[in-house]
């Protein structure tokens, strides 16, 4: 027999789907348009997998609603407030994405620094005809200044792979870290001087009403000509007419990206029209191994709240 109805914003392959069936009936998230109010009534849970906005309005159409399982980390676009207020669970999946996401931070790292995708559009073009060791020049990696912001999970992560290419790692962060610190032997530093010093600078924070927007115009006039901005977290943390300024007038050498705010950008976004910068489609948990367990979790989370048991990872 399925269980409750709960309903999913986008469809899950075959090997999270799995997960899920025997938990609950999934209904399609398009319910929530064409279903009658007594049908609303009988749901019982939310799935999110492609971040849908869950606000209290929603949740006040939904009055038998249980719990809110979020498939990922972040969950800047569930009004958790909102659902604890009316006796809602919220859960997500920390951890999970951690090593992912670390890695694929270096990833944009290294592939702004060695103009690993220029190159590659080069090789494949009519222009390369011969050898030339002056062309693509990049920038220096090992021996070069990361600052980190936001030394949590991830960023300390990125701090170690780091460590590895013999770059020197400073942070900032809400807080010292001084357990990090000690581990790792990387120095904390205001913001300020962070932007200043940083041949990379990397974000590793939550998006969140005191991060939205904390790399600005006056930030990036702040950051050296040869620096490079990484961003692994939210879109939003990120203020984009201001980086797109920065990086048309050289005010910073270049970005990679990994999020942006929308998701994805207009595509007539002046961003996508410049060619010193990486932007990717939100892949720095998209490995198999990291989205089997993220499913794992969200899938243990909806249990435990159709239960109304504690969630073994809640919000």
């Amino acid at each position: 027999m399925p269980g409750p109805p709960v309903l999913l914003d986008v469809s899950l392959p075959d090997f999270l789907r799995e997960q899920v069936d025997p938990i609950c009936e999934i209904w399609p998230w398009d319910v929530l348009e064409t279903g009658s109010s007594g049908g609303l009534q009988m749901v019982e849970g939310i799935y999110t997998y492609g971040h849908p906005s869950i606000d209290a309005a929603l949740l006040d159409r939904l009055p038998n609603l249980k719990v809110v399982s979020n498939f990922g980390v972040g969950f800047d676009h569930i009004d958790v407030a909102a659902a604890h207020r009316r006796d809602i669970a919220v859960g997500n999946t920390p951890g999970a994405v951690t090593h992912a996401t670390a890695d694929m931070t270096m990833a944009l790292l290294l592939g702004a620094a060695r103009n690993l995708l220029i190159g590659d559009r080069f090789a494949r073009s009519k222009d390369f005809t011969h050898y030339d060791p002056s062309l693509h020049l990049g920038f220096e990696v090992h021996g070069s200044t990361l600052g980190i912001i936001g030394l949590g999970r991830i960023g300390a992560e990125v701090a170690k792979r780091a460590l590895a290419f013999d770059m020197e790692v400073i942070y900032h962060n809400r807080k010292k870290n001084e357990l990090a610190e000690k581990d790792l032997d990387i120095e904390y530093v205001s913001k300020e001087e962070l932007l200043e010093r940083s041949h990379f600078v990397s974000l590793n924070l939550p998006l969140n009403t005191q991060t939205r927007n904390i790399i600005g115009r006056d930030e990036l006039q702040s950051m050296r000509k040869d620096s490079i901005l990484i961003n692994v977290a939210r879109g939003g943390v990120v203020d984009h007419n201001a980086l797109h300024e920065a990086l048309k007038n050289e005010w910073i050498a270049r970005a990679a990206l990994d999020v942006t705010e929308p998701e994805p950008l207009p595509r007539d976004h002046p961003l996508l029209d410049l060619e010193n910068v990486i932007i990717l489609p939100h892949l720095g948990s998209a490995t198999k191994r990291t989205r089997e367990k993220m499913g794992r979790m969200a899938a243990a989370n909806l249990a435990a709240g159709l239960r109304r048991n504690k969630l073994p990872h809640g919000v």
